[in-house]
């Protein structure tokens, strides 16, 4: 008798497990895609900076335009790299 009473709370046991485990799995999933997609945004925005840079520097007139075109430049990058940074920690917070 004490072996059937046992039996159906081991199965129940068993599916909250697996339960967890495939959550915990499709959370993981799901926080790796979305940082993948902010690093793939950053990336971007790298790049979207580098070309911008780089026409203001073509357009220089002088040198002070064209060390201006650099300062902004290196501005855009650090600027995505901070809201990488901030979406990132905010994801971790929130998964």
């Amino acid at each position: 008798m004490d072996e059937m009473g046992s039996s159906p709370s081991a199965s129940t046991m068993n599916s909250e497990r697996k339960h967890k485990t495939s959550s915990s799995w499709l959370s993981r999933l799901k926080k790796n895609c979305l940082t993948f997609a902010v690093s793939c945004r950053e990336s971007f925005s790298y790049v979207k900076a580098f070309f911008i840079g780089q026409a203001k520097k073509i357009r220089a007139k002088n040198e002070k335009e064209a060390t201006a075109a650099d300062l902004d430049t290196a501005k855009m990058q650090v600027e995505a790299a901070d809201a990488a940074e901030k979406t990132k920690n905010r994801l971790n917070k929130s998964l």
